[in-house]
């Protein structure tokens, strides 16, 4: 398996041709079935960012939108109009218009429960009161990887869900307003994007632990 982050604020790999924006995107490679994980705020720059990284918008089987906001569904659009034969899951709650234009475009899933989307991969469910947001699970032979992405209904949460698919192994995503650092004493490994606001707490907290985050960045498991 193998994550690539797509869309962000900072460059991992210092490639000229990529282009930073506010929002979040990741690909993961199951070996399988090529998921996208949000689609950052502008179609462009994630379509850019793929080009330069060397992934074919064509070949994504599957899209998860973790939330409404702008900064993680805006650049869909433009993806689907590329790619009309993928399956995109969206939060239950997701905009009724937004809805009827994905199920015009694609096969559109609406996500109320944790649920799996395909092998070794799940979803947490819709989660959150008000700002409805799902995560993705990853199931590695090191244990469970978490994708957020913003965090919104808080990391408590998602890591609860998660944990009933085993132990949480890694973490990647936005962490929003996170502060309640002793609950990720025990997981192996954290990767801040986005959003995350401690950031700098998190490095000096968890050295030993802390991946630095930006397009380009590859991990894989």
């Amino acid at each position: 398996m193998k994550i690539t982050i797509l869309y962000d604020s900072y460059k991992y790999k210092k490639l000229a041709k990529l282009r930073t924006g506010w929002g979040f995107s990741c690909l993961i490679e199951t070996g399988e079935k090529d998921i996208l994980f949000d689609t950052g705020w502008d179609g462009n720059i994630l379509l850019n960012n793929m080009n330069y990284l060397g992934f074919n918008p064509e070949k994504i089987d599957i899209v998860v939108i973790s939330h409404y906001h702008w900064d993680h569904c805006g650049g869909l659009p433009q993806l689907l109009g590329i790619d009309k034969k993928v399956d995109v899951y969206v939060p239950k709650s997701f905009s009724t218009h937004l809805k009827s234009e994905i199920r015009y475009r694609a096969n559109l899933i609406e996500v109320i429960e944790p649920t799996k989307i395909c092998d070794d991969v799940y979803t947490t469910g819709e989660l959150g009161t008000d700002i409805k947001e799902q995560s993705i699970i990853l199931k590695t032979d090191n244990g469970l990887i978490v994708i957020t992405g913003c965090a919104h209904p808080g990391i408590r949460t998602i890591l609860k869900v998660a944990s009933n698919y085993g132990r949480v192994f890694g973490l990647i995503g936005g962490f929003h307003g996170f502060k309640e650092f002793y609950l990720i004493s025990d997981i192996s490994f954290i990767m801040p994007c986005h959003c995350t606001r401690y950031k700098k707490n998190l490095a000096k907290l968890f050295p030993q632990k802390y991946i630095e985050n930006g397009i380009g960045k590859e991990m894989k498991f």
